[in-house]
């Protein structure tokens, strides 16, 4: 199990994580979940629920990744699979994203 602090110019929104190759979950902080001035961290993923469940990597986050050639020189120089999705998200997401939104590995 691999868990990442998935958050919106530097606030928290929730966590993200990755418990096998085909189960994901995303859920929203308390905090961020209860104030209805906060924006939902997607369109796809509205407040209306505070835990998302899928079986791939959720879309918004998947288009953070790199494609093509960019993807394939991070992956060799991460070290990284190229089908490891979550991984490369953890390897490249955690400062310098086109949106808002970063994500940073929690260690445990």
């Amino acid at each position: 199990m691999r868990k990442a602090n998935v958050y919106r110019n530097g606030k928290l929104v929730g966590v993200l994580t990755q418990f096998s190759v085909n189960e994901y979950e995303f859920r929203y902080d308390d905090n961020w979940f209860v104030n209805s001035d906060l924006p939902p961290v997607s369109l796809t993923m509205p407040k209306n629920s505070q835990v998302y469940k899928s079986e791939y990597l959720f879309p918004f986050f998947f288009n953070m990744l790199s494609e093509g050639v960019n993807r394939q020189l991070q992956t060799r120089q991460l070290k990284i699979d190229e089908k490891d999705y979550f991984g490369l998200l953890l390897g490249t997401a955690k400062t310098d994203t086109i949106g808002a939104i970063t994500i940073s590995e929690i260690k445990e």
